[in-house]
């Protein structure tokens, strides 16, 4: 079943016939774990969980990464099965350029042109896909830099595709979402990008979020978890409550971090869980069996 195209409205997002809609889904790891792009793992987070969009993060500048030393037509590879399977199962799917040791947007920007100009020539027929293009910048201020760099990439992608829903990365790991007020890029379906991790940010970036909000910005929690910022360590099950019911009170869409079995505390799976899909309770995570619960019991609702 083709899936509707998506668009944003005022600061939700909402489909053809003008309905709200809120995305709920999983990021992978970077693509270090490619044994989990696959249908069986995908179609048990969407049945049995009841998510609607996959996130697939491709980082930029790590070991292996598109931009340093990894094998960019291997990697493209990934993102392309992935898409195609979200695809197919009927799922949203986010291609996500997953900036983090590089900070600045600008580093590889050109690289960024060339390869959302390669997606979005393939993926403009696909209603399902969502372009996510500076994942968490740093020490690059939103007016002098991401703005720039977004109205660079931004015209790539709507050479082919005129209504895809692109976020744009905030500066501060994607916390400053506020900095977007008086900023905004002109354009009906850019949305901004606010990552939280429960056990780290608390009131301080709940307020930030909560002042763009008000400002009419349209925010994706594109990137979460109930652990600290570093994807590890305690974990805060009370802010992690307080931010999804935000998230879920303003119809704010919001993506897990990550599809994994790393030993730490934001993969969704134990360690010493091996397999792949159709996984029972016992092998998922704290975090795991935490998000699993809400985000199913969400679904029910609807």
């Amino acid at each position: 079943m083709k899936l509707p195209g998506l668009a944003v409205k005022g600061t939700k997002i909402v489909d053809a016939s003008g309905e709200v809609v809120q995305l709920r889904g999983i990021s992978t790891l970077g693509f270090r774990y490619p044994e989990y792009i696959t249908e069986a793992s995908f179609k048990t987070l969407r049945d049995e969980w009841g998510i609607n969009v996959i996130r697939l993060a491709m980082y930029t500048d790590e070991p292996g990464g598109y931009c340093t030393d990894g094998d960019r037509e291997e990697l493209k590879k990934i993102m392309i099965r992935g898409v195609e399977l979200a695809t197919e199962l009927s799922m949203y799917v986010i291609v996500d350029w997953h900036i983090l040791f590089d900070k600045s947007p600008m580093v590889y920007k050109d690289e960024a042109i060339r390869f959302f100009d390669e997606m979005a020539s393939r993926f403009k027929d696909h209603t399902n896909v969502i372009y996510e293009i500076c994942n968490e910048p740093q020490e690059s201020p939103f007016a002098s830099i991401i703005r720039p760099y977004s109205l660079e990439v931004i015209p790539v992608i709507r050479k082919y595709d005129k209504d895809a829903i692109i976020i744009v990365g905030t500066d501060n790991w994607s916390q400053d979402v506020d900095d977007v007020i008086g900023q905004e890029i002109d354009d009906p379906n850019v949305m901004y990008a606010l990552h939280f991790y429960a056990a780290t940010h608390q009131e301080k970036l709940l307020s930030k979020a909560q002042t763009a909000i008000d400002s009419g910005i349209p925010v994706f929690i594109s990137e979460c978890s109930i652990c600290d910022a570093s994807g590890d360590g305690r974990i805060d099950r009370e802010w992690g409550k307080k931010w999804i019911d935000f998230a879920d009170e303003h119809d704010i869409s919001y993506i897990v971090w990550n599809l994994s079995n790393k030993d730490e505390s934001s993969s969704i799976l134990k360690s010493d869980t091996s397999s792949l899909s159709d996984w029972k309770d016992d092998e998922y995570s704290e975090t795991g069996l935490w998000f699993k619960q809400r985000i199913s019991a969400a679904k029910q609702k609807q």
